[in-house]
């Protein structure tokens, strides 16, 4: 019973290895139907997690199953190795910024950094028994990988959606970079959030009183964002209210029906109602900027004002977020913007240049408190994005970037129709999820003001003096990046980056200068398809399945999805399984704060590779899956029953000869024949679950089936006939040949899951001649015979089960009672007044004992009982009592005719006789 799985996995690994195990996978599958679970990259930056391992023990448990279903599943493993979470990373270890370093010699490092996890990676993957193609994986940094990238972008920059443009993006002020959608988190964050009076210059033209301050109210949670406001947003079809406020000889205009609240904001003076507006009426009114950035500000209608909050008019700055840029654009406002890449005010700024954003705001606050224009202030917590990465607070920011249309050419209408009708999503939540992400997303920014990653091969012609795209340009470099790298960009000379005679096709011009933006690590990974479907496996699109964690949504799956389409016209997948985030046994996240992150590298130190398998297995991935020290251990009991059940089958299958003495189905004994129906049912069963990807199923089938079929029904039956007939008597090889079925398919149904035990299993496992191969996992599904799969004789022993729990609850209160030690020193007397009754058990007459487990059964009919046992068993009693005899001291049961062989005194007949004619 002890695994020992911590020495023995190792052993079992190199064994793998020296026998090229995966390498004979794949010459069995040659020529078989594809199924292709490609593989989502993780970041090559740091060791394996626990959520890794969820992840990858999944995929390896589904190709593994489409393997011995007769696929030729080849799993090729990948990794990230560009962009902001390897530099993130190599920057934090050396406590250094990218200002520190020359281009090149940092890339030089970012690669090698890179590479070094890679290796740790792969090895720490492999310990978990995964198998793939470890030795050509695909590398997002390696040079033909780095060619379909820019192979890719010339494609979509050919068909027209690449574009530069000036606009608010997500920018990581710590980083220095825009990010993309995916690479934003939401955490809490506190706010200081203000009520502004910006002072209308003619209020007049609404028949405002002219001889007072007459100031629009406006609220915003960015008090440093007012710097670039360029306007005011309203709702056309609200109702605002300009009240008078007689203490301070002024006017303040809001939403009606947020009055009530924000009086309460200010409590020092009472305001009266004096005029009512529509929205639309007041964008006949201008008034002064805050700070004096621009003359007279316009008030325009925007759909997205509420009065959920606020006070229904919106400071509007088109360089700070999408929706002021989009209001910027459709009334022509300017886009301010004061901030530099580090989230500093600029000479712009003043006067606040050279402070940081976010530290200005107290700052800013008091300058409109001084100049008598804050109504009101306070702190708010509310949700924030955050950079992924370096975890920081981010800002958005107008920049000019290069983006990836989601509108061109009709994109976002046949992404939607794919997602709807071409795509299995498991769960199917998953289809709602990510369409209506899609439905809202902005336009993909793609290029990034980082150094480790593929470079955008842009030019700045000086001529025209703006940066391009040219596709005969990308292509060039793209040939040029497959025989040296990208860092061939960086080491030559823009001359020696262009076509012979290249020419800007705008204006004629010759003279470039490179761009120095590299492109979005998850372009890299989103058209992996291309890479490793064009160049390594040479195989159409689309892939079989994409699994990953719920967040590639709007990651992986997302950015893979929208080159695929706008390329090939189709999804680069036909399924898309999610799982959910591992969490600790409390179901709270795990941080190193809270000092609950649970390493794979721990639990496979201390239980074993297999350990975490089963937990993957036992779990159910559509949520957050759990786990603890509590969970282990269980898993641990749970992993030992199993093998228990697999000891058992071996130790009695000692000697069996499968090419010799397997018993025909016809041959068997009846309750043979129903351990072999409960077999077929459950493969059925396995096997529809391992086809829904259901492993909590999984796991489930085979427990029960082993404690439970198995354990507490057939093999606790069978002892008295393994252990106490001839070895080769009809009914001892009637088990043994049920036994050897049984073992020979959960080796089989298990080698998914429990890859080590199920190996280890089979090399102890009695092999026929026909089937004989030196691992588990070069082994088919196992095949069910049609005679096995038997409802008539399920329906038959159900009723025989039912009353053997009744027999075993009573033997079990009579031993508590003191009255008996073991079964076998009972006799069970079954009374029964209905004749259906009597004629069922009288069928097996001749093995209730053993299946009761005790030494004698006596059935009588008799014209009435006291009570029943059950609705069912209505007209039936059991009673217990000693069993008549002595005990044989071979098989233990207790008999009448014991000592009656003279030569055997202390045996029964049964056994003398098995002892006189010889074991064998």
């Amino acid at each position: 019973m002890k695994a020992g799985l911590t020495q023995k996995e190792p052993q079992m690994l190199n064994r793998w290895q020296n026998d090229k195990l995966y390498e004979r996978i794949r010459e069995k599958s040659k020529g078989a139907t594809p199924f292709i679970l490609h593989d989502g990259p993780p970041y090559a930056n740091g060791h394996i997690h626990i959520g890794h391992a969820l992840n990858k023990i999944l995929k390896d448990m589904i190709v593994k199953y489409k393997t011995m279903k007769g696929f030729d599943a080849l799993y090729i493993p990948g990794w990230d190795c560009h962009g902001l979470p390897i530099e993130h990373q190599l920057l934090k270890d050396m406590k250094a910024s990218k200002s520190d370093f020359d281009t090149l010699v940092f890339r030089k490092k970012a690669h090698d950094y890179a590479m070094k996890f890679v290796g740790i990676q792969r090895d720490e993957f492999k310990r978990l028994g995964i198998f793939g193609q470890w030795d050509e994986p695909y590398l997002t940094l390696s040079p033909h990988y780095e060619y379909w990238i820019l192979k890719s972008l010339g494609e979509l920059t050919q068909k027209g959606f690449v574009y530069r443009s000036l606009k608010p993006v997500n920018w990581c002020f710590s980083c220095e970079t825009a990010l993309a959608e995916a690479e934003v988190e939401h955490e809490n964050k506190e706010s200081p959030t203000v009520f502004v009076k910006f002072q209308v210059e003619n209020p007049g033209d609404l028949g405002l009183p002219t001889d007072k301050k007459v100031s629009l109210l406006v609220w915003t949670t960015t008090p440093w964002t007012l710097l670039a406001n360029v306007a005011v947003a309203v709702n056309p079809d609200f109702e605002y209210s300009a009240l008078e406020f007689k203490e301070n000889n002024e006017v303040l205009i809001a939403e009606s029906s947020r009055w009530p609240i924000l009086k309460d904001k200010a409590q020092k003076y009472e305001g009266i109602h004096i005029k009512i507006f529509k929205g639309k009426d007041l964008t006949k009114l201008t008034y002064a900027h805050p700070f004096g950035k621009l003359q007279h500000c316009k008030v325009v209608t925007a759909d997205y004002v509420t009065k959920e909050d606020g006070t229904g008019l919106v400071h509007t700055a088109p360089g700070h977020g999408q929706d002021d840029f989009q209001t910027g654009l459709r009334y022509n406002l300017p886009t301010l913007m004061p901030v530099n890449s580090k989230g500093v005010f600029t000479d712009e700024g003043a006067p606040f240049n050279g402070q940081f954003v976010f530290k200005a705001n107290d700052q800013i606050i008091a300058n409109l408190q001084d100049r008598g224009m804050l109504f009101a202030t306070e702190k708010i917590a509310h949700s924030y994005p955050h950079c992924w990465r370096c975890k920081n607070p981010i800002i958005f920011r107008a920049t000019e970037q290069w983006f990836m249309s989601i509108d061109h050419s009709n994109l976002r209408s046949q992404l939607r129709e794919i997602i709807e009708d071409e795509v299995e999503w498991i769960p199917a939540a998953g289809r709602e999820r990510i369409l209506g992400m899609v439905n809202t997303r902005p336009d993909w920014c793609l290029s990034r003001q980082r150094l480790w990653g593929v470079p955008i091969p842009a030019l700045n012609c000086l001529k025209c003096n703006k940066q391009k795209l040219f596709v005969q340009v990308i292509d060039h470099v793209a040939d040029l990046v497959k025989k040296h790298g990208s860092d061939v960009w960086f080491e030559r000379d823009v001359k020696d980056l262009i076509p012979a005679g290249f020419k800007c096709p705008d204006c004629g011009g010759h003279d470039f200068q490179k761009a120095q933006d590299i492109l979005d690590v998850w372009f890299d990974s989103g058209v992996s398809h291309r890479a490793v479907f064009h160049e390594m496996i040479k195989l159409p699109l689309p892939a079989d399945l994409y699994l990953e964690g719920s967040d590639q949504h709007r990651g992986w799956f997302q950015s893979s999805l929208i080159p695929s389409v706008a390329m090939d016209k189709k999804a680069p997948y036909k399924q898309v399984l999610t799982h959910g985030f591992v969490v600790d046994g409390a179901g709270r996240k795990m941080s190193k704060s809270l000092g609950n992150v649970v390493k794979p590298q721990e639990i496979i130190d201390n239980s074993g590779a297999e350990i975490l398998r089963l937990w993957v297995a036992a779990s159910s991935y559509n949520e957050d899956v759990r786990i603890s020290k509590e969970i282990v251990d269980r898993l641990v009991d749970a992993y030992r029953k199993i093998r228990n059940t697999l000891r058992y089958l071996l130790g009695n299958l000692h000697g069996f000869d499968p090419d010799k003495q397997l018993v025909e189905y016809g041959q068997l004994l009846e309750l043979d024949r129903w351990a072999l129906n409960r077999l077929a049912v459950t493969i059925e069963t396995l096997d529809k679950a391992y086809e829904q990807y259901d492993f909590v199923q999984v796991f489930k089938s085979v427990y029960s089936f082993c404690n439970e079929d198995l354990s507490s029904i057939y093999l606790d039956i069978l002892k008295d006939r393994l252990y106490t007939c001839r070895a080769y008597s009809r009914e001892r090889l009637s088990a043994q040949t049920v036994l050897y079925y049984i073992l020979d398919a959960l080796v089989r149904v298990l080698a998914p899951v429990m890859s080590f035990t199920a190996e280890e299993t089979l090399d102890f496992t009695p092999k026929r001649s026909s089937v004989n191969v030196p691992s588990v996992h070069l082994l088919s599904w196992p095949s069910v015979d049609q005679n096995w799969r038997s409802g008539q004789i399920e329906e038959k022993f159900k009723v025989l089960l039912d009353m053997r729990n009744f027999v075993l609850k009573a033997l079990d209160e009579q031993r508590k009672a003191g009255k008996i030690g073991s079964g076998l020193q009972a006799k069970v007397v079954m009374s029964t007044a209905s004749n259906r009754d009597y004629q069922y058990f009288s069928s097996f007459k001749d093995t209730l004992a053993s299946i009761f487990i005790v030494s004698q059964v006596e059935l009588k009919q008799v014209p009435s009982v006291v009570s029943g046992l059950s609705e069912y068993f209505s007209q039936t009693e059991v009673v217990i009592h000693p069993a008549d005899g002595v005990k044989c001291a071979r098989c233990w049961n207790w008999r009448t005719d014991v000592g009656t062989n003279k030569a055997h005194p202390t045996l029964c007949g049964r056994c003398a006789q098995v002892v006189e004619t010889g074991l064998l």
